[in-house]
């Protein structure tokens, strides 16, 4: 055992949080949490990866990389994307414990070498029209989005996909929100996008297969839908070569893309489920530089984070009974009389199934 009883405990409350409120759609990860928190063991195997990374995501990613690389074990059965379809029962931690000893190694160095990635393009759906919010706030249709944490860089194509069933575009994939509440998101002026910028620690290279598996095995393997739109925005990626560049430090390489876009444009910094992956120190130093970067270049910085994570001192309506706890909330900081503005615009889903459009 590598970890103190400390972090332990620690690791297991998160299993078990992550169980019941992280993924209720997902019966295979609610089942697998609860008997990982249970057994110091199988947390143990996190005990390589940085602090920041010693999370549930992390854990399921690599067996579920693991068993996507072809390894031959009953475990699969369970896995969907395996072409499993065996529901959880008494057998799984008899599996799950098995599949772990003989392969703890193979899942230490995944979990050592490896971190969670946010390729989620069903957030476009609340991204889009929040783009047509800020086109509509700055009175210009020409847009500049760097997208902060952008892994594969398949958000960046949020302007291709499609967002409506009558739009008959083949091999696009088709991205839907039910949205709830009497608001509803703006439409116009279509933002165009004429700059665009990924940047990352550890990008992803949608030529490499092996990278694009380890994000296959970050979706829920029960989800064949978003398996689906994955595999549609990578091949598109492909094709569009849409830019990601690794940055070490990418706070501190948002100012020299700002000074290098042409005039005219609206830059928009945008992340999505990143923050959460910053050390304190360096999260604050994050908001404080990306709260002035907006104060003296005007640029909008739009950020998608779990409701602890949300930036500015928001004041959020009640939220609605009908909808889960575990969400995003959609903030957009921009220039109001020469200072920064936090404004809600939307809550939604994680994953951008469900959204309530906030901002009037």
């Amino acid at each position: 055992m590598d970890l103190t009883p400390a972090a332990v405990d620690h690791l297991a409350t998160q299993f078990r949080r992550f169980a019941d409120v992280e993924c209720p759609e997902e019966p295979l990860y609610q089942a697998l949490c609860r008997i990982v928190a249970a057994d110091p063991a199988l947390l143990d195997l996190l005990s390589g990866a940085s602090p920041e990374q010693q999370r549930p995501n992390l854990w399921l990613a690599a067996v579920h990389d693991l068993l996507l690389s072809g390894v031959s074990h009953p475990l699969a059965a369970y896995y969907p994307s395996c072409g499993g379809d065996r529901a959880p029962d008494d057998a799984l931690p008899i599996h799950v414990k098995d599949f772990a000893a003989h392969h703890a190694a193979a899942l230490r160095e995944r979990m050592r070498t490896h971190t969670t990635q946010t390729n989620e393009i069903g957030r476009c759906t609340v991204l889009w029209p929040a783009l047509h919010a800020v086109a509509a706030r700055r009175g210009t249709a020409q847009i500049a989005l760097l997208d902060v944490g952008t892994s594969a860089g398949l958000n960046l194509g949020v302007d291709v996909y499609r967002y409506s069933a009558g739009d008959p575009r083949p091999g696009v994939p088709l991205l839907r929100c039910r949205w709830h509440g009497d608001l509803r998101p703006p439409t116009g002026p279509t933002p165009q996008i004429v700059e665009r910028l990924g940047i990352d620690p550890a990008p992803v290279s949608v030529a490499d297969e092996v990278a694009v598996r380890w994000l296959r095995a970050c979706l829920w393997p029960s989800d064949t839908d978003r398996a689906t739109r994955f595999e549609q925005a990578v091949q598109i990626a492909r094709a569009q070569r849409w830019p990601v560049r690794r940055e070490a430090d990418c706070t501190a390489a948002i100012e020299p893309w700002l000074a290098a876009l042409p005039p005219g444009v609206q830059p928009v910094i945008f992340n999505s489920w990143v923050l959460t992956y910053f050390e304190k120190p360096a999260l604050q130093r994050h908001i404080e530089t990306l709260t002035e970067l907006v104060r003296r270049t005007g640029a909008m910085w739009l950020s998608a984070e779990a409701t602890g994570l949300r930036i500015g001192a928001v004041e959020l309506p009640p939220p609605r009974p009908e909808l889960p706890t575990a969400q995003s909330v959609w903030t957009l900081c921009h220039r109001v009389d020469g200072a920064p503005h936090f404004e809600a615009l939307a809550r939604s889903h994680a994953h951008g199934r469900w959204g309530e459009w906030l901002a009037q």
